[in-house]
């Protein structure tokens, strides 16, 4: 065959495929939707801060002397403690401008603290200039006016403190006493453990709703003791049956209320660990977690006080024990035996976090 007609009838193809011969096309590729990309979560403020930043935030400090403030705020903790002695004398414009300095001087939220029972612990209430007159104790509002008038109290105690910048009252005493001899009963309900739980529940829904940050104390139950842990060992012999049936109610019904902390105290409560103070017991701090349901933040006592302040490593222990915020006088000493027993890995980073966690979710940091 010619080559010129093999080319014809190929020609002759093509043009009948041109003209309608019937094709089976290859399918065309669906439309591809629109894909957004997930945004990039906003990173946890745990995940940006350095080992030197966590150690900081786990320490809740005494106010110092003035010219210690800026080496304090330098190692960015947790939270300032204020005593009589930073609110006496001054007005409320100068105790609100105290506060607000503490804040403009830290990148992370500080916990502004004082101790306002009412009665014998009146840290603000003792200054005229603060309020009319020193708050009296749960005690006395109870007997003059009832149930009511101990939560109007809590209320009013909550307000002023806000107003001054203080957001968090070391209160209500959750320890039941109806002996006088005993060292907490003035501090106390000063009646029976259910009628001791009713209080806590209400005063802490109280300042809860009032917004301020509420402290149970001093866990597990300080108990018919006459010993101050101030000043040295304090032993409880209550066994644990019974300390779960009885000193455990005012604290449950607290955590239950929403509570925002549990300080844990310094006695050694034989019933549950016969060996090591509350304070640095892994036993009753897993207690406090698992058996009474409690997430929030555990803080320790001040640590400066006689029944620990001699103890060996005593920072680390109390990190280790499960604390979330150490109450301390000697911030550097506690700031360098930390950072030093992370690096060490005497104290493990994930306790460090954990602990760290549950200060930033109190401060509305983390979820």
């Amino acid at each position: 065959m010619k080559i010129t007609s093999v080319i014809g009838m190929v020609l002759m193809c093509l043009s009948l495929a041109s003209c309608g011969a019937p094709q089976t096309p290859e399918s065309a590729p669906e439309p591809t939707a629109a894909v957004t990309p997930e945004p990039t979560p906003e990173p946890m403020l745990i995940d940006t801060m350095t080992v030197e930043e966590k150690v900081g935030q786990v320490l809740f400090v005494r106010y110092p002397e003035q010219s210690e403030l800026e080496g304090l705020m330098a190692l960015k903790p947790g939270g300032v403690l204020m005593f009589g002695r930073d609110f006496e004398g001054l007005t409320r414009d100068e105790v609100t401008a105290k506060t607000d300095n503490l804040q403009s001087m830290s990148d992370i939220p500080l916990v502004i603290g004082a101790d306002e029972e009412g009665g014998t612990v009146v840290r603000v209430s003792s200054n005229p200039n603060l309020a009319p007159e020193k708050y009296k104790s749960p005690q006395e509002i109870y007997a003059e006016g009832g149930m009511d008038a101990v939560v109007e109290n809590a209320t009013e105690k909550s307000e002023m403190l806000l107003s001054l910048g203080v957001n968090m009252n070391l209160a209500p005493v959750a320890d039941v006493s109806t002996n006088p001899e005993t060292y907490i009963y003035d501090r106390s309900f000063g009646k029976g453990y259910e009628e001791t739980a009713e209080f806590i529940s209400k005063t802490v829904a109280a300042m809860r709703e009032t917004g301020i940050y509420s402290v149970l104390k001093h866990f597990p139950g300080y108990g018919e003791v006459t010993g101050d842990s101030h000043k040295g060992e304090v032993r409880n012999s209550k066994s644990g049956d019974e300390i779960r049936e009885t000193d455990f109610l005012p604290f449950k019904a607290g955590i239950d209320a929403g509570t925002s902390c549990v300080l844990v105290s310094h006695n050694i409560v034989e019933g549950l660990d016969s060996e090591n103070p509350a304070s640095l017991s892994e036993t009753v701090h897993d207690i406090l977690r698992n058996e009474l349901g409690f997430d929030g933040v555990i803080m320790t006592d001040d640590i400066d006080m006689g029944a620990v302040k001699d103890i060996e490593n005593v920072y680390i222990r109390a990190v280790n024990a499960g604390n979330d915020l150490l109450i301390v006088t000697d911030y550097n000493g506690a700031y360098s035996q930390l950072l030093e027993g992370v690096k060490s890995g005497a104290v493990s980073e994930e306790m460090l976090d954990n602990a760290v966690a549950h200060v930033l979710k109190m401060k509305g940091l983390m979820e």
